[in-house]
């Protein structure tokens, strides 16, 4: 069940997205050459909680650390450790934080170095492929709509959606209904939803290179492209109004 939310709210989840907002300005800061995902773990911590909040991934059906660190081919759910960032990487960084119960949640791919053409027009395309899809956001239009312009956007540059994962409704959960995929199946046309104001969105294209095949390595978090081939993901917590769409996590 969709569970739109009241205007304290929102005000609430705006509170938890600036604290995720300057998490992430803080991460592309400090990412560079042989700094470790552990490091980049340790310091988004500690600003979180200095801000009033609370990493909520930390615990999540187990998951280890407050942050998810992704490097090239992983996709998602990267578990930050000692190993350190090399010039030519991408990292993908999500965080989701909680603030007086309510939760936002975003993420971005961040460039480490210089890095080939093929990364950086895998970024362009990430990123703007989300931009596209806060645009179809508005009160009265279908969820698929969203589904379909990152899709489109997105093969029409040559490269994949993956499909094993989604976005996903936001509020008092991290996860609460709807599923975001970022493609348009049968599925998702049979359980349409109109989008209407007061509802919390997380919408995260998840895109590669290659085929968008995934395998879970044997930490049993980190999701990598099959094909190993370089992936990104931008994610932002989005709230319908009645003029489009309100970014929450910036």
């Amino acid at each position: 069940m969709i569970k739109r939310k009241s205007d304290r709210e929102i005000e609430i989840m705006r509170s938890a997205g600036r604290i995720v907002a300057g998490a992430l300005a803080m991460a592309r800061e400090i990412a560079k050459e042989n700094v470790s995902t552990e490091d980049l773990n340790t310091r988004l911590e500690r600003y979180v909680l200095q801000k009033g909040g609370i990493p909520v991934f930390k615990g999540y059906r187990g998951y280890p650390k407050s942050i998810c660190t992704s490097v090239n081919e992983e996709i998602v759910h990267g578990i930050p450790d000692q190993r350190k960032l090399r010039i030519g990487d991408i990292l993908s960084v999500d965080i989701g934080v909680e603030f007086n119960k309510y939760v936002a949640d975003a993420a971005i791919t961040i460039p480490i170095g210089e890095i080939s053409e093929e990364a950086r027009s895998l970024l362009q395309v990430c990123e703007e492929s989300l931009n596209k899809a806060i645009e179809k956001v508005s009160a009265n239009n279908k969820l698929s709509e969203i589904s379909r312009s990152i899709q489109e956007y997105v093969e029409s540059k040559g490269l994949s959606v993956i499909r094993d994962y989604t976005g996903h409704g936001i509020g008092r959960q991290m996860h609460e209904d709807p599923q975001i995929p970022n493609f348009v199946s049968k599925e998702l046309l049979r359980a349409d939803e109109i989008l209407l104001q007061g509802m919390a969105l997380a919408i995260e294209p998840m895109i590669c290179v290659g085929k968008y095949d995934t395998e879970v390595l044997k930490n049993k978090w980190t999701v990598v492209t099959k094909d190993r081939k370089l992936s990104a993901h931008f994610e932002h917590t989005v709230v319908v109004t009645e003029n489009g769409a309100e970014i929450l996590t910036i």
